[in-house]
């Protein structure tokens, strides 16, 4: 049953007394504080209290129903159950309604339930609404949840702030309507638990301006019934509204809210809180408030002080907290020791508790472990675990499980994967996914994969994506520049192949010193494209020397026509061998045009040297 919630502040809100294990009120006068506030000050509440007693005292003593009720309820309050209850009789069977709520209450604490019950409804058909709270607990305890509802509505329409709470939850355990009115009833008088529970139910709901309030968005309407509720000392409220404010960047008071939970001995706020004060810098106060909510049983935290030694290179101590999560029962202390031990080497025991954290449903540790498999030539034990992680939202696994199939040949199977890792967000996915589509010929899928990689930061992509806008429109003048401004992103992230076109287009608009800059970027980084590309745009320039020491770094990479170029240079300045060399080279590296060139210049060289 759930908590009935703001017992202890009955007492402060009317005429009303809480029985102190079940929250059933029990119907009193004005408390003697009250009282006191009519004298000069000269005598203390107590004073006051004792006075009014004997006065109570005399007048029941007399036969005055109404003063022994409020005699029995003093006692009752006080806990004397044994001389609360013949007054209490007293006053009931002269008809005094409180008289007969007070004695159920006084009956239930001796546990005499069913005859509670009896004068509870005695008091409830006269009009009390406290005994129809009561009596609506009662037979909600019992399962009679017609009864209950019954008797609590009788209390709630009567305006009785813990009938409307204890209405709305009944509602709510069974799932009617009905529930956030009556929430809202209590809330508005003041009832946390109810204000909490309000909140709750709004903060999950989707904003579709269906909340609480003129028009009121859910989270803003959550809001207002968490700081109530807080406000009045519920540190589970005060928690949520930290996480609110948290999400909205509202960090200051975020935290506030988390430390008055904290100290208050919520563990998750002081998990939270650590959490802020790491962000913040503030390494040894989180660390002490991740300590507290460990202690408390927070795995969480537990995890937190953990990463924390980690780092610190402290691993026994690190290992120490995961196991602590992992007796609070929190899985990722098995996925963390994990971790831990394949990052000292110790792979049979890392596979032992991603083992386990895998089984617990972790789905990372499933991703882990298919890796750790897969390393290991076991492909077929890796899929599983891989498809299980996938399955459960991993998006690693999903392009892992891509990869997989793709070395398999399962194009189509491997697409898939990696469609689904793309939507989660995964750049490398995207790219693979679109060079798939590409090989397949299906240039618009190939496209849109293409951009949202290359938005996403991949410099291949923005390469791809601006070569395909090229053969669609015919070259990067017809597709409006747009296929240059990829390039460009590309080349400035150091994509070689990019330099080497940014290089291309800057020598085709007359730009000698930016196609340079380009190509010589490119060559330095690896290109033997850009390395002869920039040979000739210094050979152009006359700085032939220079261009021989570019066209020699392609050459020696593997480029044909920066061999034929060099044999022509060789023969030129009457090089023979070193010009045959170069045209042997030239002929081995190809293209069918270079190699036909080559060859004959090589069969001329001959000639020449055997003259």
């Amino acid at each position: 049953m759930a908590l009935m919630g703001d017992k202890a502040r009955l007492l402060e809100t009317g005429p009303f007394v809480h029985a102190p294990d079940d929250g059933r009120e029990s119907e009193l006068p004005p408390p003697a504080r009250d009282a006191a506030d009519a004298t000069d000050g000269t005598e203390s509440p107590e004073a006051t209290e004792a006075m009014d007693e004997v006065g109570h005292r005399q007048a029941a003593a007399a036969g005055d129903p109404a003063a022994a009720s409020m005699l029995g309820a003093m006692l009752l309050r006080r806990g004397d159950l044994d001389g609360a209850e013949p007054c209490l009789r007293a006053a009931t069977v002269a008809g005094d309604r409180a008289a007969a709520n007070n004695l159920g209450v006084l009956l239930h604490q001796r546990g005499y339930a069913d005859e509670a019950a009896g004068w509870w409804r005695i008091a409830a058909v006269a009009g009390s609404a406290a005994a129809a709270h009561a009596l609506g607990r009662h037979y909600r305890e019992r399962g009679d949840e017609p009864a209950a509802e019954y008797w609590l509505r009788q209390a709630a329409e009567s305006g009785h702030c813990l009938g409307a709470y204890a209405l709305a939850d009944l509602l709510d355990h069974r799932g009617e309507e009905g529930a956030e009115r009556w929430f809202v009833a209590a809330a508005e008088r003041g009832h946390r638990e109810a204000a909490y529970r309000l909140a709750r139910i709004l903060d999950e709901r989707e904003s579709d301006g269906t909340a609480y309030g003129e028009g009121a968005e859910p989270r803003a309407a959550a809001e207002q019934w968490y700081r109530q509720a807080a406000a009045r000392g519920h540190r589970r409220a005060a928690l949520h509204l930290g996480t609110l404010l948290e999400e909205r960047g509202e960090l200051k008071e975020a935290g506030r809210w988390y430390l008055i939970a904290a100290k208050d001995g919520e563990p998750r706020a002081a998990c939270a809180l650590g959490f802020l004060l790491k962000d913040a810098g503030d390494e040894e106060s989180a660390a002490e408030w991740w300590r507290r909510a460990a202690q408390d049983g927070d795995g969480n935290a537990a995890n937190a002080l953990g990463a924390l030694h980690a780092d610190r290179g402290e691993l026994q101590t690190a290992e120490r907290w995961y196991r602590a999560a992992l007796e609070a029962g929190d899985v990722n202390g098995a996925y963390n020791i994990g971790l831990l031990c394949a990052q000292q080497g110790r792979d049979g025991r890392s596979e032992q508790w991603y083992r386990r954290a895998a089984y617990a449903g972790h789905r990372e540790a499933s991703n882990a472990l298919a890796v750790l498999l897969l390393q290991r030539g076991d492909a077929s034990g890796a899929e599983p675990w891989f498809s299980k992680a996938a399955e459960a939202g991993s998006v690693d696994a999903a392009f892992n499980l891509g990869i997989l199939h793709a070395g398999r040949g399962a194009e189509r199977t491997s697409r898939k994967w990696y469609e689904r890792a793309a939507e989660a967000g995964h750049t490398e996915a995207a790219l693979q996914a679109a060079l798939s589509f590409l090989r397949e010929g299906e240039w618009q899928d190939a496209e849109r994969h293409l951009r949202t990689a290359a938005e996403a930061g991949s410099a291949e992509a923005a390469y791809r994506l601006a070569a395909l806008l090229d053969r669609e429109a015919s070259g990067p003048e017809e597709s409006g520049g747009e296929s240059e401004e990829w390039y460009e992103r590309a080349a400035a992230q150091g994509h070689r192949g990019a330099q080497v076109r940014m290089g291309m287009l800057a020598a085709s608009k007359g730009d000698a010193t930016a196609a340079a800059d380009w190509y010589r970027a490119a060559a330095e980084a690896g290109s033997r494209n850009a390395a002869f590309n920039l040979g000739l745009l210094l050979a152009r320039e006359g700085s032939l020397p220079e261009a021989a020491l570019w066209w020699t770094r392609a050459a020696e990479a593997g480029h044909g026509r920066a061999a034929l170029r060099l044999a022509l240079l060789a023969a030129r300045r009457g090089a023979l061998a070193e010009s045959e060399r170069w045209c042997t080279r030239a002929v081995e590296l190809g293209p069918p045009e270079v190699t036909q060139r080559a060859a004959r210049l090589r069969d001329a060289l001959k000639e020449e040297l055997s003259a």
